[in-house]
């Protein structure tokens, strides 16, 4: 059970920064559509238990280092390829909409300028990945847990503090702006964006586990813990939405409101989220295309980090609105291609140790 409940706690690391950090992904995503948006959000959570699950069992099943071989096996070359190549604008898009949310943090609760912020968050990123400093990623993907602690005592906070009931603050939290037309679509849009964006990770950590039962445990968890953090997140937005809905991020602005030492522990959290987000992003994105460690590698990273520094001057809060549906809707790909490898169940590779043990009887 030890296995899994550290596979689910990575699969939630991986998702966390992208998917809910924030709180502006929960307000469009499930809070602008009030009530309903809470059945969003448990759809949501069904959807992320089983596709989690399917995700790091086909992982361990294919004995798979890449998702890319995992993808091309399940699906074909056409349908790998196509799904093969939205990943990658996944990656690319991800790290963009980081830096810029690094901007929003230092704008929304310092008062200092956006592009400062997400001109240290680029720098960093880039030094990151050049300089591979892998302990640098290991420390900031630790303060995970603090995030989940957080997110749980904010939304314990905005419902004992509430000033009336959700039928009330129904009306504001429709006026917030929507990043898809309606609220079932949205929980579907939202579960396959996030898919996207772990699919890759995923899949290679259902690879490092044997037995496919402990594998899928951990994915079950992984989603289930996600969707319960995400429930939790659009209620404590819910609840404080006439105080935080024109906040590019809602959750920060709660932890501010409660105390100004918190929000400023929580923007070092968010920051430490976003930065180990986009690391993984661009490093990823970077090494599809370009060998690692070498000198082409680092000028490649260079040229990307500076092209999503450039584009994330459209704004955190738009480029949410903007990219995150358009890759959901590419991602329904991916879904597709992990429900028909459910179905099908692919054939179970054998490990290394496996094949020379076969051969030599």
């Amino acid at each position: 059970m030890f296995k899994s409940i550290k596979m689910g706690s990575a699969f939630i690391g991986i998702i966390v920064g992208a998917g809910f950090a924030s709180g502006q992904e929960i307000l469009q995503y499930f809070t602008s559509f009030g009530m309903m948006g809470t059945v969003a959000a448990v759809i949501a959570t069904a959807l992320f238990a089983y596709l989690g699950m399917s995700l790091t069992r086909l992982g361990s099943r294919m004995r798979t280092t890449s998702h890319k071989e995992a993808i091309f096996g399940i699906s074909g070359r056409l349908i790998g390829t196509i799904v093969d190549y939205i990943i990658i604008l996944t990656l690319f898009g991800v790290g963009v909409v980081m830096i810029a949310g690094a901007g929003s943090i230092f704008s929304q609760q310092f008062g200092w300028s956006a592009a400062l912020g997400s001109t240290v968050m680029a720098a960093l990123i880039i030094l990151t990945i050049m300089l591979n400093v892998q302990k640098v990623i290991n420390i900031i993907g630790s303060i995970t847990p603090f995030l989940i602690l957080a997110v749980i005592a904010l939304a314990a906070y905005s419902l004992m503090t509430m000033d009336g009931s959700f039928s009330a603050l129904e009306s504001i939290a429709k006026e917030q702006e929507s990043a898809v037309a309606n609220w079932w679509l949205s929980a579907i849009n939202y579960v396959s964006f996030n898919i996207a964006v772990g699919a890759s990770m995923s899949i290679v950590m259902g690879g490092t586990e044997k037995d496919e039962k402990i594998a899928a445990r951990g994915g079950l968890i992984g989603g289930l813990g996600l969707g319960i953090l995400i429930i939790l997140s659009h209620l404590a937005i819910f609840s404080k939405i006439d105080v935080v809905g024109t906040a590019e991020m809602p959750m920060l602005q709660i932890a501010d409101d409660l105390s100004p030492a918190l929000g400023v522990f929580m923007s070092v959290i968010l920051f430490g989220m976003i930065y180990n987000t986009g690391v993984s992003m661009l490093f990823s994105f970077s090494a599809r295309f370009v060998e690692m460690g070498t000198a082409k590698f680092r000028i490649f990273v260079i040229i990307v980090g500076v092209a999503a520094y450039i584009l994330s001057f459209v704004g955190f809060t738009k480029l949410v609105s903007m990219f995150y549906p358009i890759v959901g809707y590419l991602g329904l790909f991916l879904v597709g291609a992990l429900i028909y490898a459910d179905i099908k169940k692919p054939k179970r590779q054998e490990t290394r140790a496996e094949k020379i043990r076969h051969q030599s009887t």
